[in-house]
């Protein structure tokens, strides 16, 4: 399965606005996994000019709704396009301009069925901490870029985004209320269903 004409397209829009999107097999995935869970209620950190969430909204069912929290206003402004090219319905997304840690505890505990991590990288751990209190039971948290190309898996890379994700790593994998898996998709995909 490929990524739809959409998500395609707006893959390329990115791109030429000098963005740097989901690769094709990434977006392919969050449509996958958003249709397996039936997913109703997304959030997503970081709103990536509109192709995560437009892959996640192609996945979710009919009436379910995104909210995307972002800092950047031209990467909401890009999303609310692609949305809108798609023929979205605008009851179906909610685009939060502001600091993801700022608006996340304002979101409801246990609402969502799934929330992706793809903000600032440094910004990692405490995501993932506040994914775990937006799930529901049942509900699946993705980080994206978990694999940072290969720096992750580099011993003697020490900056400080890669130490970050790794900690996010660490908490996934020992958390007792996640069952994690660790996917080579894109730039790795760290996946934890909360029990």
């Amino acid at each position: 399965m490929a990524a739809s004409e959409t998500v395609t397209e707006a893959h390329h829009a990115a791109l030429d606005a000098g963005l740097a999107p989901v690769g094709n097999g990434t977006a392919t995935f969050l449509t996958f996994l958003a249709r397996a869970i039936d997913a109703h209620a997304v959030v997503e950190i970081g709103t990536d000019a509109g192709v995560t969430g437009l892959s996640l909204l192609e996945g979710m069912a009919g009436n379910g709704v995104l909210t995307s929290i972002d800092v950047e206003a031209d990467r909401q402004d890009a999303a609310r396009g692609v949305f809108q090219r798609a023929g979205i319905r605008t009851n179906r997304f909610r685009l939060i301009a502001g600091t993801p840690l700022a608006v996340l505890p304002k979101l409801r505990d246990g609402a969502y069925d799934l929330v992706l991590v793809n903000g600032d990288r440094l910004e990692y751990v405490e995501y993932v901490s506040q994914a775990l209190r937006l799930l529901r039971h049942g509900g699946v948290v993705v980080v994206n870029d978990a694999l940072a190309g290969r720096a992750v898996a580099d011993p003697d890379n020490e900056e400080d985004a890669t130490l970050i994700i790794r900690e996010a790593l660490d908490f996934v994998s020992e958390s007792e209320e996640l069952l994690p898996v660790l996917l080579p998709v894109g730039r790795g995909l760290m996946l934890a269903v909360k029990s």
